[in-house]
């Protein structure tokens, strides 16, 4: 490679200013990465896919484990980039498999989980290391960025699972309100599961989807800190410095020469040796050290002060405490007299002494926490109430514009509604509901507020635990909902099937 041709700036960074860099040069060539990632591991996961249908799970799973495979391509790219030979996407796409012959078993075997992968890949690929010498290679490159390589893989990890989720929930979003209402996930568990493989399938592509923009980012920010890690230990921002600096030379060179050559005949030669004996000389035969001497004073001095300070310490002590001194000290703190008066006993002492003061603050945290909650205990309750507590909340007088009071409802709910169905079937439904809110709050004590919706009030009867009561709200609420706002009546057996289900829960009398 020649340091002059690179298409960056090559000097000392930081490791985050180098994982800049690397962010940089991928939204440099972020076309050519992007594509030639979505080439090679889109078709492979929908190999997988086929493959393993029946475990859609699976398939994310083996699919992220051959993310080093598919990570050598982008490397390649960005290696060749930088030097200013950008391959294009054919070239890129014939180089792959010849990518993946150099230690591909170690990189998915023993090598998949190191936090430093990106950062060490170079090392293979790039360098073509293996046995001894990678080791040593590692060794020297994991010195001073290992830390931030590991750091690269963590967040990388965490903003992998956020897009991911966050495509998720976007899919989620885009779900018509009508559509997303008639979903029950219980539901949805409890069906075959080959019958619903395709969804999983669908939300499982949203991964390696989201890996065509995140996966070249991070290759190129590893090897970025490759780059960075080897310019401070070969010093080629110095290199560069002496390559431009013979460069200029180069085309003056020639003349410095002749002109050199011209005067060397006008220049007087002069000795200036004193003495022909020069080891004979009295400045070298006046030499009181001999190297074993040099070399033994060299070593007292280095086991002697500054350079060594051994001491052993067998009491507590703050600052320069000396044992000759004889005038009063000052007074000090509460903690140094306590350090003081443990370093006085003896040691078995002092250690079940700190053990009782230790067992002592457990003993008064614990106590301080049940005195501080004492009023959440008590209002734990030793059973689940489903009736009306002896206090009843206040209850709106209308929600979603219905009229809920106890006092607007027929004797006989079940009744008319059926009366209403033929003529008002808007009329009817509203009629079973608001008797259902009134009925929730008066009966069973739930809180209703005003501004709740449809949804938070089946979430309160989830929490009552009465099955049939459930099963019965979610039926009229979806039915409610169908007419309020899409003007859809359920058909007859349904009407019939609401007002009978409404019986079996209150009965066929009184609405009060």
């Amino acid at each position: 490679m020649r340091l002059s041709d690179a298409t960056v700036a090559i000097r000392p960074r930081t490791a985050w200013e180098a994982m800049d860099l690397g962010i940089l040069m991928s939204q440099q060539h972020r076309r050519l990465l992007m594509l030639s990632w979505a080439i090679v591991t889109l078709p492979v996961y929908a190999l997988l896919s086929l493959l393993l249908w029946d475990s859609p799970s699976l398939v994310v799973l083996v699919f992220w484990w051959l993310k080093p495979a598919f990570d050598r391509l982008p490397l390649y790219i960005l290696s060749k980039a930088l030097f200013g030979e950008t391959p294009t996407l054919k070239q890129a796409l014939r180089q792959w498999l010849t990518l993946l012959k150099p230690q591909l078993f170690a990189s998915l075997t023993w090598r998949r989980l190191s936090l430093s992968r990106s950062f060490l890949m170079p090392v293979v690929q790039l360098e073509g290391l293996a046995g001894e010498a990678r080791a040593q290679r590692l060794r020297v490159l994991l010195q001073r960025s290992g830390g931030a390589a590991q750091w690269l893989t963590v967040i990388g990890v965490h903003l992998e699972m956020a897009l991911w989720f966050g495509l998720m929930a976007l899919f989620y979003l885009f779900v018509p309100q009508q559509v997303e209402l008639e979903w029950d996930w219980q539901a949805l568990i409890a069906v075959a599961e080959n019958d619903w493989l395709w969804f999983e399938h669908l939300i499982n592509f949203l991964y390696p989807l989201l890996l065509i923009l995140w996966e070249p980012v991070y290759v190129a920010c590893g090897f970025s800190l490759y780059l960075n890690r080897r310019t401070i230990l070969e010093a080629w921002d110095i290199e560069l410095v002496f390559r431009r600096l013979r460069q200029r030379l180069s085309g003056v060179a020639p003349v410095l020469m002749l002109l050199a050559l011209t005067l060397l005949p006008l220049t007087p030669v002069t000795w200036a040796a004193e003495d022909n004996a020069a080891p004979d000389s009295p400045r070298l035969l006046n030499q009181p050290l001999t190297s074993e001497a040099s070399r033994n004073s060299i070593e007292a001095i280095l086991e002697a002060p500054p350079f060594k300070n051994p001491e052993t310490v067998t009491r507590y002590r703050f600052g320069e405490d000396s044992e000759e001194s004889t005038e009063a000290e000052e007074p000090s703190g509460w903690l140094k007299a306590f350090f003081k008066w443990l370093g006085g006993l003896h040691f078995e002492t002092a250690a079940a002494t700190i053990q009782v003061l230790l067992w002592a603050c457990l003993a008064g945290a614990i106590v301080w926490l049940a005195w501080h909650y004492r009023d959440r205990f008590q209002a734990l309750p030793g059973r689940r109430r489903t009736r009306r507590p002896s206090t009843e909340p206040p209850v709106p007088a209308r929600m979603f514009g219905l009229d809920i009071r106890e006092e607007s409802l027929p004797d006989d709910v079940a009744a008319s509604a059926e009366q209403l169905w033929a003529t008002a079937p808007r009329d009817a439904l509203g009629l079973l509901y608001r008797a259902l809110l009134s009925r929730l709050h008066h009966e069973f004590g739930v809180a209703l507020k005003a501004a709740d919706t449809e949804g938070q009030v089946l979430q309160r009867i989830e929490q009552l635990q009465q099955e049939n009561l459930l099963a019965f709200s979610k039926l009229l609420t979806l039915h409610w909902q169908n007419v309020a706002y899409g003007h859809r009546t359920p058909p007859p057996p349904l009407q019939q099937a609401l007002c009978d289900g409404w019986r079996g829960l209150f009965g066929p009398g009184a609405a009060r």
